[in-house]
């Protein structure tokens, strides 16, 4: 009964993170409308200064996003029974490890095998780069060369 106490509680945790964030991320990205809309004025240095500031604030959003994300993530797997068991062996992840990272879904023995390994090995023993980044596959993506060459 221990456990589901904590995962009770770490659903509590979730759903207030989760509202944190998306309150966050609507202010951020408010700021950031007004930031764009706001009339330049200074000099060369004040415009730098403004577009670093940006910068950062659009970084932080992305990484808040994706933390979002992870924590819908979660409270899917809850919801569906299956939330503190590893993806890959199915064994429950310890509550200390779900403690320290409540939308984990591998339990330590597979994150390190995942890791040693340097990713996440498909059926055919061949890592699917595509989805170590975001869970799409390369497939799902649109890229152009263009696009990558003005990204270096």
């Amino acid at each position: 009964m221990a456990r589901q106490d904590a995962l009770l509680r770490l659903h509590k945790n979730l759903i207030a993170r989760r509202t944190e964030l998306r309150k966050r991320l609507g202010l951020e990205l408010e700021e950031l409308g007004h930031i764009k809309h706001s009339s330049a004025s200074g000099d060369v240095a004040d415009a730098a200064f403004d577009a670093s500031g940006e910068e950062i604030a659009s970084t932080l959003a992305e990484l808040e996003a994706k933390e979002l994300a992870q924590i819908e993530r979660a409270l899917r797997r809850l919801k569906a029974g299956t939330y503190g068991k590893c993806e890959v062996c199915s064994l429950s992840i310890p509550v200390a490890r779900l403690n320290a990272l409540p939308f984990s879904t591998f339990c330590v023995g597979c994150q390190r095998e995942m890791e040693a390994d340097g990713g996440w090995n498909g059926a055919n023993g061949h890592t699917d780069w595509g989805r170590i980044a975001d869970g799409t596959t390369m497939d799902e993506r649109e890229v152009s060369i263009s696009e990558l060459e003005r990204s270096t």
